[in-house]
């Protein structure tokens, strides 16, 4: 994915099921760190966003997941995120999950941003280093 950031993962004894293939749900976590890094890189760290009176997180709020081909232990994936779109209190991403050039999972993932149980809108700094306007 063009302009997209992209981080490293090994897959581990536990990552995976009982016949040495990543368990479904081991992808979602690695897909988080990809969403947790790309903040981090901007420059913003979760601790400041969770912190204080104005503390703000983000809810995955619904994932359409494409399971390609299947990752087995010790394979080295590259988890890339691409943020495509803010509205408001939601963003949503493309992730794409890989082993070399091949592809095993892709993901349109929106996320809202929350604080004190509500939605509340995404920061401008945040939008603005992810380079997202607001529609």
């Amino acid at each position: 994915m063009a302009g997209a950031h992209a981080i490293s993962v090994r897959v581990y004894y536990e990552d995976t099921d009982f016949s040495g293939v990543v368990y479904h749900a081991s992808y979602l976590r690695f897909m988080e760190r990809g969403r947790t890094e790309l903040i981090r890189d901007l420059g913003i760290e979760q601790r400041e966003l969770f912190d204080g009176e104005a503390a703000l997180g983000f809810a995955v709020r619904r994932m359409l997941i494409d399971f390609v081909r299947p990752a087995v232990m010790d394979d080295l994936l590259t988890v890339e995120t691409k943020p495509t779109l803010a509205r408001g209190a939601t963003m949503e991403l493309d992730q794409r999950i890989l082993r070399g050039g091949e592809v095993l999972v892709t993901a349109q993932v929106k996320v809202a941003c929350v604080g004190g149980g509500k939605a509340r809108r995404i920061p401008d700094v945040l939008r603005h280093r992810l380079g997202l306007e607001i529609l």
